[in-house]
């Protein structure tokens, strides 16, 4: 290290324990009506972005505040909100008082209250102990949500989050298929998952694929943060979806709430929840049971999901909690169609015997410490036990009708991981203005079982291998893939003047993935007779270790608007299923390798009077790009030589580099006031989300690539509708439009006469329309609504291996209701 370099560092280190010239404010929350104090309100401080929550008794304190004036708003669910400019200039004590509310509110009302809160809880700079500062963030607030929650339908919940495409597979939303951006949403499996700040996909590294997915009606808020997410949270190009489940009741000791929810093709499910506080202990916890046919024969389903939530609080400045998630589900699949098959009649089944099962056990345990006023350290410890098996006949053509007599392939993969990850941030004064310092380190220990054989030819959920009935079954192979983590981040918001902050940021990345195992090599002539049978081992190792950087700035022209931009470097790791699965329909490229890039944001965003935005440009260099062509299939001979096989199949591999680039919009306008004046009764608010995005393969060594458009794009992504009620009656109706996109890099058009396939091929463009109502009556709440209420006809999905292979229909027109009952 240079002297200037160490000088630097020493100054920084020293600053960071001094310059302790700013100011507090200490205080109470009372009642107008009694002077008690108010448990629990929020004190919101508009100026920086920072909330503070009073404590039992209505106190708080805020620290660390340089000499300014700042605007304030304290919020109580039971009293009017109160707003308030407070001058800093040295140690400040206040008393809000606010006004009960005089009667019980109306729907309309309660709505209101919650948009005029709601509309300063955008992702702040600092939540507890991560970063988010000039990052293109977004949050989904649960409790704005008018839709099929039942459902968990995505396209609905997620409505106010710009450019994402969603996978529609009908399955009541069991799993969670979202990507934006160019980016795979098969399983979620390009953004960094997590609930309550930690992993729940399969395998951060080897399979990120999110098997399960947190109920909405247990959430609070769902956090999106996009691809400059990747130096706090890993090497992913999506960047962060992060569930936040409802907090305990504060003010209660028991709290139920007991959704009952039917729907069209027997949709039907139970959710049931348990919060409260008794003294320092407080617990969330819920029980949710889902089942349902869908719209296609030979679709069925049961899920099976529990939490719970239990939280120490050892003091005002000390918490442990620990978490326990179970989720057990199985889905019968009715598997893909071709163009034709859709065409000609979208509810068509030919697969009667594929099912797909599910075990998922994650625990987490977390400290967090307020070691001053100024520093704060977190500890997450989590560990994931869980399993998915998929059975099923899936040849190569789809059109060839299941063959009771043959075996079914058994795909089985065990996931045991665990992780620790430590988070210490502190703020302190720098050019006469608070900065903030965020250092942390995770740690991920993977030891992952997979195997691959034939099944029954039963029709059940049999999910036994038969390895000794069928030895010559053509697709058989059994690996362990241990993998090892080790990373070291850090970012520091820098604010240079009271509106103009930097925020740089490094993650240290060391990997160690491999690959243990073995797999067959069965080669038969044309009339089926065994030429060679032989079991072949792989073992594979891959060690690496590399930097990823990245800075972001904001400048603020009012506390409530703000131009943010990004620059983040990403990688993506191979994961074991790149590496090794004997599929039918795809071959894997031996030398595969792992992507890496980059992602920029440039943006503005706030709220100027009843209109709030977010609107920005962004782009993607996307390198050693993962992806799949249609080519000729090539195998090894007893030779060692590779000869073509002669048949197609699709090539998947490292196709080539790639940039991708748009334009993202959302709005949201209150019509309230223009519309009603002071009448309380009413709400109507419009909202549009568009993204509009185009892409290059810029070079490739693959035949008609370069220069082609990336898969899952389409050019116009739009979400358009609007919010409407009268006193406890709530609506919501919206318009979803997505152009047509490819599916694979070749960029091959749709043959509408394709009767053998369905893998290959662009995706029509498709338009849906939901409709959704609301009425609350004291303790209950009635929610209905109609989904794609024109009864539209599309697809979002060519699947190449399960759910298919080939076009997974999306629902046609659907009706649901909900019955809430809150004690």
């Amino acid at each position: 290290m240079t002297k200037s370099r160490a000088f630097s560092f020493f100054c920084l280190i020293f600053l960071t324990f001094t310059g302790s010239y700013a100011q507090s404010i200490k205080g109470k929350v009372i009642s107008s009506e009694d002077n008690s104090g108010v448990p629990y309100a929020e004190i919101y401080n508009k100026t920086t972005g920072n909330l503070t929550l009073a404590d039992e008794n209505g106190d708080f304190a805020i620290e660390a505040l340089p000499p300014a004036t700042y605007e304030f708003v304290v919020y109580s669910f039971e009293f009017q909100i109160e707003e308030r400019e407070i001058e800093v200039t040295e140690n400040t004590e206040v008393i809000f008082e606010l006004e009960p509310l005089a009667e019980s509110l109306s729907e309309v009302v309660i709505t209101q209250r919650r948009e005029q809160l709601f509309a300063l809880r955008r992702l702040k700079e600092v939540e507890g102990t991560a970063i988010y500062a000039g990052k293109k963030s977004e949050v989904v607030l649960m409790d704005k949500v008018t839709g099929n929650l039942a459902a968990n339908n995505a396209r609905q919940i997620y409505n106010h989050v710009v450019g994402l495409n969603i996978y529609d597979n009908g399955d009541a939303g069991l799993q969670l298929n979202i990507g934006g951006r160019g980016l795979d949403p098969n399983r979620t499996q390009n953004f960094n998952t997590r609930q309550n700040g930690y992993d729940i996909s399969a395998d951060v590294l080897g399979y990120p694929e999110s098997y399960y997915t947190p109920p909405p009606a247990a959430l609070s808020e769902i956090q999106v943060v996009r691809g400059a997410a990747s130096l706090q949270y890993g090497t992913q190009f999506g960047g962060l979806i992060n569930f936040r489940f409802k907090k305990p009741n504060p003010v209660k000791k028991f709290e139920f709430i007991n959704r009952q929810s039917v729907g069209s093709y027997d949709l039907f499910t139970s959710f049931n929840s348990a919060s409260g506080t008794v003294g320092k202990f407080s617990y969330y916890t819920y029980y949710n049971y889902k089942s349902g046919n869908g719209f296609r024969p030979n679709s069925q389903y049961e899920s099976h999901n529990a939490f719970a939530h239990l939280a120490w609080k050892f003091s005002e400045k000390t918490q442990l909690s620990f978490e326990y998630t179970w989720l057990d589900y199985l889905a019968q699949q009715p598997g893909g169609l071709t163009d034709a098959q859709f065409y000609e009649n979208p509810n068509y089944s030919n697969r009667s015997r594929n099912w797909f099962d599910v075990n998922w056990n994650l625990f987490a345990l977390k400290f967090q410490h307020e070691i001053s006023d100024r520093t704060d350290f977190s500890l997450n410890l989590f560990g994931l036990d869980a399993s998915r098996q998929a059975l099923g006949y899936r040849q190569n053509r789809v059109s060839q009708p299941d063959d009771p007599e043959e075996p079914r392939e058994l795909l089985f993969d065990a996931f045991n991981n665990w992780g620790a990850e430590a988070r210490l941030l502190t703020r302190y004064n720098f050019l006469g203005e608070e900065s903030v310092f965020l250092i942390g380190s995770k740690y991920y220990d993977a030891d992952n079982t997979q195997r691959q054989g034939p099944g029954s030819a039963a029709a059940n959920p049999d999910f036994s291998f038969a390895s000794s009935s069928y030895p010559n079954y053509p697709r058989q192979s059994e690996f362990q893939f241990p993998n090892k983590n080790l990373a070291i981040f850090g970012e520091n918001i820098f604010h240079l003047t009271e509106r103009f902050s930097i925020t740089p940021g490094f993650r240290f990345e060391y990997i160690h993935t491999q690959s243990e195992g073995s797999f067959k090599n069965i080669f038969t002539d044309l009339a089926g007779n065994v030429l060679q049978n032989e079991t072949i081992a792989d073992n594979r190792g891959f060690e690496r270790g590399f930097v990823l950087l990245g800075a972001g700035a904001a400048y603020k022209f009012t506390p409530q608007t703000e131009l943010y931009g990004n620059f983040s470097q990403n990688y993506r790791s191979v994961t074991f299923n790149d590496i090794r699965v004997v599929n039918p329909v795809f071959q894997v490229d031996p030398n595969i390798t792992d992507e890496e890039g980059f992602t920029a944001d440039l943006g503005l965003r706030g709220r100027y009077k009843d209109f709030s935005y977010d609107t920005g440009i962004f782009g993607l260099r996307y390198n050693n790009r993962i992806g799949e062509v249609l080519r000729a299939e090539e195998r090894e001979n007893a030779s060692g030589e590779m000869v073509e096989t002669g048949r197609l199949v699709r090539f998947r591999g490292n196709i080539g580099d790639a940039f991708i680039y748009g334009v993202e919009a959302f709005g949201e306008w209150n019509l309230k006031n223009i519309l009603f004046g002071e009448n309380q009764d009413y709400l109507s608010s419009i909202f549009l989300n568009a993204a509009f995005t185009d892409s290059e393969y810029t070079s490739s060594a693959q035949t008609n690539v370069e220069g082609n458009q990336v898969e899952f794009i389409p050019a116009v992504n739009l979400k358009a509708g609007m919010s409407f009620g009268y006193k406890n009656l709530l609506g919501s109706l919206q318009y979803t439009y997505l152009s047509e996109q490819y599916t694979d890099a070749t960029n091959a058009a749709q043959d509408r006469r394709d009767s053998q396939r369905g893998i290959e091929g662009e995706i029509p463009a498709y338009g849906i329309m939901d409709l959704s109502f609301s009425y609350s009556y004291k303790r209950f709440k009635l929610e209905t609504g109609i989904n794609n209420l024109l009864n539209n006809s599309y697809f979002t999905r060519r699947a190449t291996g399960y759910p298919g292979p080939g076009i997974i229909p999306a629902q046609p027109l659907t009706w649901y209701t909900t019955l809430q009952f809150k004690l």
